[in-house]
């Protein structure tokens, strides 16, 4: 799983202050320079695929000279072997990404050897750690932070499950709160606050054998309603609070951000598809025909108008001039009843946050796009409630500007070296040293 967990470096490179034979004075300290958390960028085409219930689409970009990303390549297709997000059946998806990707290598001339993928799968789940690593009165390092982080993992690491991001929110150097990055700072004790998502070792496992069935490995894993709030939300958002809910077809996934961190990422094993296959139960009619229905009819507000709007419906096993008539009444009513079901269950789950969520929701994905769905949003959630499309990207198809290719465009985002205010690292070099190497750097860095 070493592909899987392929995160980048985002600390730079910093001088240790204190010496390895005794602290020197602070007259003898160099002059402090200015320092940037670097972000490595990719050099040359990289790839993006997001899997999901209802559509699986693939991106290619480049970053410019100028450092905005460029889309070279786009492709989808329609989802297959997907459910609720995780695979279920491995042919039918390795048809459908192979399609998307390739689509989307012929329009850009060029082959995806690795992608960023959307984490969707393995029920992933968002916990919260505190964390406390003794520095003794010297000067925090690098290495300081990666040991606090290490600690962190080490102690949310669950069987059977794999740690996907160790993100931390932010540090404290002794009393002092609200450190971004300590390195540099003097104290006797360093704590984190660590954002940790995981989900299922097994669910992962087959994500990574269906894409080496498409020839291809995994560049990073990223969160799927977190790459949607990296392409929706503005500045001030990420920063005064608010949620993204990103409305796909299986799912329904949900993300806090709150001065300018994501603070929380859950979701719910509800979505569009839910809507589609009650109104295919209900009215007895092929699911395309219900996708057909909700589509061009389909609304979370009822209206005077829709008792006399009579709407075509095909009947399941009936010959095909076998047509029934039904209200617009009874799509609208069977449509309401299960979005009302959503956005209590993202109701309750924010009552856990208060004032920390903010007011302000936004809503991605596929299923967002339905008519009086921001309205029904606003009067359950009791929050201000927009629509949100993923930021212009030059190259990006029209047809995949809409909110229901937010996760894609995020997740290229992230893998162009954007959207990643915090330190996300990979630890897998930590552990590859073994238990004396730990022991050396546990005693050098507190001489």
């Amino acid at each position: 799983m070493n592909a899987i967990h392929n995160q980048a470096n985002l600390l730079s490179s910093t001088a240790d202050h204190a010496s390895r034979f005794g602290q020197p004075s602070l007259a003898d300290q160099p002059e402090p320079r200015a320092r940037q958390r670097l972000v490595a960028r990719p050099s040359g085409p990289f790839g993006v695929l997001d899997i999901g219930t209802t559509k699986i689409a693939c991106i290619i970009g480049r970053i410019e000279q100028d450092g905005t990303p460029r889309v070279l390549g786009f492709g989808w297709q329609r989802g297959q072997g997907v459910r609720a997000g995780g695979i279920v059946d491995i042919e039918q998806a390795e048809r459908a990404i192979r399609a998307a990707v390739g689509a989307a290598e012929e329009m850009a001339d060029t082959r995806l050897r690795a992608v960023t993928v959307n984490l969707s799968c393995g029920q992933p789940e968002s916990r919260l750690f505190n964390v406390r690593w003794p520095v003794g009165g010297r000067a925090v390092t690098e290495a300081d932070v990666r040991r606090v982080l290490v600690e962190g993992r080490a102690r949310a690491a669950t069987e059977g499950r794999h740690i996907v991001h160790a993100l931390p929110l932010n540090f404290a150097a002794d009393d002092t709160m609200g450190v971004d990055d300590p390195r540099g700072l003097f104290c006797d004790t360093l704590s984190a606050r660590l954002h940790v998502v995981d989900a299922m070792h097994t669910s992962l496992r087959t994500l990574q054998a269906c894409l080496q069935r498409c020839d291809l490995g995994i560049t990073d894993l990223v969160s799927a309603p977190m790459a949607a709030g990296i392409s929706t939300l503005v500045e001030d958002e990420k920063q005064l609070g608010a949620t993204v809910l990103d409305m796909g077809g299986g799912t329904t996934g949900m993300a806090v951000f709150a001065e300018g961190q994501l603070l929380h990422t859950s979701q719910l094993g509800i979505g569009g598809q839910h809507v589609t296959n009650d109104i295919a139960r209900l009215l007895s009619t092929p699911v395309a025909h219900a996708e057909r229905l909700k589509t061009l009819y389909g609304s979370a507000q009822s209206s005077p108008d829709d008792e006399r709007e009579m709407l075509p419906v095909k009947l399941v096993g009936e010959a095909e001039h076998q047509i029934a008539k039904v209200p617009r009444k009874a799509v609208v009513g069977i449509i309401i009843p299960r979005l009302e079901e959503t956005f209590e269950m993202v109701r309750e789950r924010l009552e856990g946050f208060g004032s920390a969520a903010g007011t302000r929701v936004v809503l991605t994905g596929g299923a967002s796009q339905l008519q009086g769905v921001r309205e029904m949003a606003a009067t359950i959630l009791d929050r201000q409630v927009r629509v949100g499309k993923p930021a212009p990207v030059r190259g990006l198809p029209e047809s995949a500007a809409g909110p229901a290719f937010a996760t894609a465009v995020g997740l290229m985002s992230w893998a162009g070296g954007d959207g990643r205010a915090v330190m996300d690292i990979d630890l897998d070099g930590e552990r590859q040293g073994g238990m004396l190497r730990r022991i050396v750097n546990f005693l050098r860095d507190r001489t």
